[in-house]
């Protein structure tokens, strides 16, 4: 779903003759930035990963930034033993408790909201979940954070905060502070010295929204007011997400009909596992699953399961087709789309919704209602004789009249 990088779109790129490398494909040691005038353009998880590495070596990095993210600190360390020997001593329960969590991860399920508890509690539990975890799950500390704008708020204000106590420079703690967007309505970046690197003299920043990049020399990149002469240029712009890479196979049926077609208006799916049209034609963690909103291999591991389950029941019942019927496919995109649109991730443009490839139609492209409640989704379709499902035998019509209904479970996501 993260696979299919997304072209770049910098003006002028063509004339630059210094070394070009993207994220998405990286093939350098970082060596070969050791003494050399670096930019990276993009800051988002990628980016964030890699501009601390290259400030370490680099001559001078430049960073240019569109949209400022909430950086997490990762807290990655050695796990302690004891830790270690408590989850593997009931392995089992913990895995389970993944595959029925909202997001695959061991859940702290709370139905406390923001404004249920006094400013100083709030920031309690903020600065007790940034110091353990960087707030790994946003919605973990209070159940509206994704639901309710102002509470909202009160956590990406602690985070904003947060920037400033790190970035000793007023100027650029407030280019990189985020507020443009609703905390965790894109996708939360989780980095280690991130903040930290901006304290460094040899590192620059830059605003894409106050100087927009106008053109590219064979060395040096140009924005309305500047020039920045530089050796080394890496993209850390993104991929064309979720859809992208499936309609990049140049999918048709025997007929003609082509996926790119039908999905030109965004992806349409039954539980993100096949497209009405396309038999035998299966997504593991396809376009709204909950995929991406996930912790992705439970994710994987629940469709690859499910399928499974599917390929064995039709070879039993002597069937070797399988098509989704129309009616339960519009009944699941509406159901995505009310389902998202309890939250915030709804008001925000972001690689979720495609925004950030010119073009691509506008369209939610998850399942936001959480694994657990997809699961049991998924389990009634199959107990129902794979509702919603057409299964037929290679010599008998593919067209027969429309299916039972889907299931209606909506679950929203905390």
């Amino acid at each position: 779903m993260l696979s299919t990088a997304k072209t770049p779109d910098v003006p002028g790129i063509e004339e630059f003759t210094g070394t070009t490398v993207s994220t998405s494909n990286w093939d350098l040691p970082m060596q070969e930035f050791a003494g050399k005038r670096v930019a990276v353009i993009g800051t988002g998880s990628s980016g964030v990963q890699c501009i601390p590495l290259i400030a370490e070596v680099a001559q001078e990095l430049t960073v240019f930034q569109r949209t400022p993210n909430y950086v997490m600190p990762a807290r990655n360390a050695a796990l302690d033993p004891e830790f270690v020997a408590r989850i593997k001593t009931d392995y089992p329960a913990v895995r389970e408790e993944c595959r029925r969590s909202t997001r695959g991860f061991p859940d702290r399920p709370t139905t406390q909201r923001a404004f249920d508890v006094s400013e100083e509690e709030r920031r309690r539990r903020y600065e007790a979940a940034y110091l353990v975890s960087g707030f790994t799950s946003v919605g973990d500390e209070f159940a509206d954070l994704l639901t309710d704008l102002e509470a909202n708020e009160t956590a990406a204000r602690f985070l904003r905060d947060k920037v400033r106590e790190v970035v000793n420079d007023p100027g650029k703690a407030a280019l990189l502070e985020p507020r443009y967007h609703p905390f965790g309505a894109k996708r939360t970046c989780f980095g280690t010295d991130y903040y930290e690197t901006f304290n460094r003299r040899n590192v620059e920043l830059v605003s894409l929204r106050h100087e927009p990049i106008v053109g590219m020399t064979a060395r040096s990149i140009r924005t309305g007011s500047r020039e920045v002469e530089i050796d080394v240029l890496v993209l850390a712009t993104g991929f064309d997400a979720v859809t992208g890479s499936l309609l990049k196979l140049g999918i048709t049926t025997s007929t003609g009909r082509s996926l790119a077609t039908e999905w030109a208006s965004g992806p349409r799916t039954y539980l993100g596992l096949m497209t009405a049209g396309f038999p035998n034609f299966y997504m593991i963690g396809g376009p709204q699953s909950p995929g991406v909103l996930s912790n992705f291999v439970v994710s994987i591991e629940q469709h690859v399961d499910w399928v499974t389950d599917l390929l064995v029941h039709i070879r039993e019942c002597g069937v070797d087709r399988v098509d989704v019927d129309p009616g339960a496919q519009d009944d699941w995109v509406d159901l995505v789309d009310k389902v998202v649109g309890e939250t915030l991730y709804a008001t925000t443009d972001s690689w979720y919704r495609g925004a950030n490839i010119p073009g691509k139609p506008a369209s939610f492209l998850a399942y936001a209602g959480g694994v657990g409640n997809y699961r049991e989704i998924c389990d009634e379709v199959a107990t129902h004789g794979y509702r919603g499902f057409r299964l037929t035998p290679a010599d008998e019509d593919p067209s027969p009249t429309r299916t039972a209904p889907t299931a209606t479970r909506t679950g929203a996501a905390r």
